[in-house]
């Protein structure tokens, strides 16, 4: 298999091990800090003052081959943010991170629970956005193009009347912050017949419809999507209400990744999206601490190169190998939730018919940079 895309296994200048998440090496006490361009994340120590400016660098790197970074302003916020700006982003004024800057609207903080559901959204914000920087996907806010770009809208729920509507529209993803709330998304999850229902999976999935409108909407790629998918003129309001009021078909498991892909062809692409950036950033994420699902002790019957040779791709062999891989991998990691007692890590099942949308996906994602 290929090196991660997206490391996640890091080191800090002390030897010990640091995750994603880490603002300080727990062992040594070094600030760290999540360096996005490069994928990693660096043990920091203070860089000399140069021309009024401090600033840090990487410990233990020479100083003329250690740039200058700043540590994100919303590092001591609710937020807890670890990401670093780079000199560029700096000069260009600049005091939030790449990651935080797509935040346009931030929740009520005076209100209860505000404060860690913020928290808890842009943990998973930054697993979500360095997994698209790591895929070379464009990201950029509105704010900085405001033709093109990424926001989000952090909403609380009103004590009474309506409330937030989840959802995409022109670049805007909004977001029902009580989401985070782990009793609350249970019960939603449980209401509507889910078997999975994650904050990084909402936001997965909404910018799934983001990037539909980036790379597939005005493109060469709408025609094989629609053949694929199905139309997207069709009309999407009465699909979804005739969807929460039928169900999905008898046969979507044949069709589709999920129940909910069998709404309408926007909603088949973003949980399609969703499920290809969890296989990716799964896979990585393994790869990068030694774990390979070609290597697991399962004999599933896997997916030949046939099942995409209709797609032309000259990759679809290492195509296949991921969605092999993901299969075994998953089996194994779903043998283990059990083992705790707890839900499985993966519970879906892949049709021929998903693994081509998946294929499709795939193509999208790696055309993009070009």
């Amino acid at each position: 298999m290929p090196p991660p895309r997206t490391p996640r296994a890091y080191s800090c200048a002390c030897g010990r091990p640091i995750f994603f998440r880490n603002s300080e090496c727990l062992a040594c006490h070094r600030p760290l800090g999540y360096a996005a361009t490069r994928g990693t994340l660096l043990a920091l120590e203070p860089a000399p003052p140069r021309a009024g400016q401090g600033g840090w660098r990487e410990a233990g790197v020479p100083a003329r081959r250690a740039p200058r970074h700043v540590r994100c302003a919303n590092l001591d916020s609710a937020a807890a943010c670890n990401w670093l700006l780079e000199a560029d982003e700096v000069a260009a004024g600049f005091t939030l991170c790449r990651c935080c800057r797509l935040t346009r609207t931030v929740p009520d903080l005076s209100q209860p629970g505000a404060a860690l559901w913020w928290c808890r959204v842009e943990q998973a914000k930054r697993r979500l956005v360095s997994s698209l920087i790591g895929l070379k996907l464009p990201v950029a806010s509105k704010a900085e193009d405001p033709a093109h770009g990424l926001a989000f809208d952090l909403l609380m729920p009103p004590a009474e009347g309506p409330g937030v509507v989840t959802g995409h529209a022109d670049g805007v993803i909004t977001l029902d912050v009580s989401e985070a709330d782990d009793a609350r998304r249970e019960q939603r999850r449980d209401q509507l017949g889910e078997p999975y229902r994650t904050l990084l999976g909402h936001l997965r999935h909404e910018c799934g419809h983001y990037y539909w409108q980036r790379l597939v909407e005005a493109s060469a790629w709408l025609e094989p999507f629609r053949a694929l998918f199905g139309d997207e003129r069709e009309d999407y309001a009465a699909a979804l209400q005739r969807h929460y009021a039928n169900g999905a078909p008898t046969d979507w498991g044949q069709r589709f990744v999920s129940a909910y892909a069998s709404a309408h062809p926007w909603e088949d692409w973003a949980e399609t999206w969703a499920h290809y950036l969890h296989l990716v950033d799964t896979l990585d994420t393994a790869r990068s601490f030694g774990l390979d699902g070609e290597r697991v002790e399962l004999s599933y019957e896997r997916f030949t190169v046939d099942v995409v040779a209709e797609a032309s791709d000259p990759d679809a062999a290492g195509f296949v190998q991921l969605i092999n891989s993901w299969m075994e991998l998953t089996g194994v990691l779903n043998e283990l939730s059990r083992a705790m007692g707890v839900a499985d890590f993966y519970p879906f099942v892949l049709s021929a018919p998903a693994v081509r949308k998946l294929h499709f996906v795939h193509r999208v994602i790696h055309r993009a940079p070009e």
